[in-house]
């Protein structure tokens, strides 16, 4: 046991608990891959990360003695792969790169992934895109062992066949290594039109979304004890919300009057308006007063400032500290902004739902595999059994093809709701 022999290394208690984050955060950025199928590659880019995060040089350095002390301890192979003293080294910053972080945020120290960090910001791309394009990059110069800066069109083909032959990725992960490059080659070389070779397209089959039923939904639900955490997931299922479309969600997205939600920068940049459930305008209600507390506190400690793209910070200016920017779930404390050094108190983090909704679905009992973007999939079902038509569904959802959301219509073809068993007929008929 990992944990066990922490302690017996002579590791603090408190600290224990720290060593087995550090690890989850490293296995969470390869969901899929087992611990010891990890390369080397993927470990010292997430110890890039971990030096350019706004953690104390302290932090920074335990997290990456875990990591070490991990991969000793399962032996894994990219263990030796790693210059552990050289990773720790680059965790202590001197006082001109933390003045540089504080006021401009954290940017690669190589020239020429900074040139591409700027060009992201300039195009206020997320800071979460940023981070994966960053390190979609790095992993291809990685792989083909030049600087960022010698990577040429021809390197994106065999890295991706890379990706589907020997890493088994799903299309979608392959198709987001792709989408880094591309950019990649056009805001940094300014290539218009990419002449990629051919390469090896992972293939994994669509599966048909899992539905919990309107029993299984009420006793998830039911289950989640902490209010805000059930809001949320009540959302999800009865505005069709994606999980982090929940959490962004900001005071002035809500429209208790009309009933409706206002979802600002969905997935691919979208806007869209979806109906607030009337079961939830007390909880809301209740939730609306909860943070306008915490801001009237926050702007009495100084704080108050929205966490926004400092241009439109700039842009708003004093209205940025107003109520109807703040966000509907606030985190439990503020936090340093990585863009401009700001302390503000950011949104609430989908981790947590994650957890509490997983440790639901276990208490009610299920035996499907369910997570909070099973109750979008069901919000979109339900509607559809229900009698709404697919483009009312498609609109809702926020699906630019309509392709995508007819996935739903095959969960409808399960048997016991449009077609009926041959085993039952000759039951029937016996």
């Amino acid at each position: 046991m990992y944990l066990q022999s922490l302690l017996t290394q002579g590791v603090p208690t408190k600290a224990v608990r720290w060593y087995r984050v550090r690890v989850e955060q490293l296995l969470a950025r390869h969901p899929g891959v087992r611990a010891g199928e990890l390369e080397g590659s993927d470990v010292l880019a997430h110890v890039d990360v971990i030096g350019r995060s706004q953690a104390a040089d302290w932090q920074k350095a335990q997290a990456v003695e875990a990591l070490r002390r991990f991969g000793e301890r399962i032996q894994a192979p990219w263990f030796a792969a790693v210059d552990w003293p050289a990773c720790q080294a680059r965790m202590v910053t001197t006082d001109a790169e933390a003045v540089e972080a504080l006021g401009r945020g954290i940017l690669p120290a190589d020239p020429t992934l900074r040139r591409f960090a700027i060009r992201l910001r300039t195009l206020q791309r997320s800071l979460r895109t940023e981070e994966t394009y960053l390190q979609w990059v790095q992993r291809c110069s990685r792989h083909h062992g030049v600087e960022p800066a010698a990577l040429v069109e021809a390197h994106v083909g065999p890295f991706l066949s890379h990706l589907a032959a020997e890493r088994q990725v799903a299309a979608s992960t392959q198709n987001q290594a792709l989408n880094a490059l591309v950019s990649f080659f056009t805001e940094v070389h300014g290539v218009a039109t990419l002449a990629i070779d051919d390469y090896t397209p992972s293939r994994r089959p669509r599966q048909v979304p899992t539905v919990l039923s309107a029993r299984e939904v009420a006793a998830v639900l039911g289950r989640i004890g902490e209010p805000q955490f059930r809001l949320i997931a009540t959302l999800l299922y009865g505005a069709g919300l994606r999980l982090m479309e929940a959490v962004r969600l900001r005071v002035k997205d809500i429209d208790l009057e009309h009933r409706i939600i206002l979802v600002l920068d969905g997935k691919g940049g979208g806007s869209r308006r979806t109906p607030l459930p009337e079961s939830v305008v007390g909880d809301l209600q209740r939730q609306l007063a909860l943070v306008a507390a915490l801001h009237a506190t926050d702007l009495a400690r100084g704080l108050g400032l929205a966490s926004l793209p400092p241009a439109l910070t700039r842009k708003l200016g004093d209205a940025a500290r107003t109520l109807p920017w703040a966000y509907l779930f606030p985190a439990a404390r503020p936090a340093t902004d990585p863009l401009d050094g700001v302390t503000k108190r950011h949104h609430l983090a989908e981790s947590q739902v994650q957890k509490a909704v997983a440790a639901a679905v276990r208490a009610a009992g299920l035996t499907k595999r369910a997570s909070c973007h099973t109750f979008r999939h069901s919000f979109a079902t339900h509607l559809l059994e229900h009698g709404y038509d697919i483009r009312s569904v498609q609109e809702l959802l926020g699906h630019k093809d309509v392709q995508t959301t007819m996935i739903y219509t095959h969960v409808l073809n399960r048997p016991g709701v449009a077609v009926r068993s041959p085993a039952d007929l000759l039951a029937a008929a016996s």
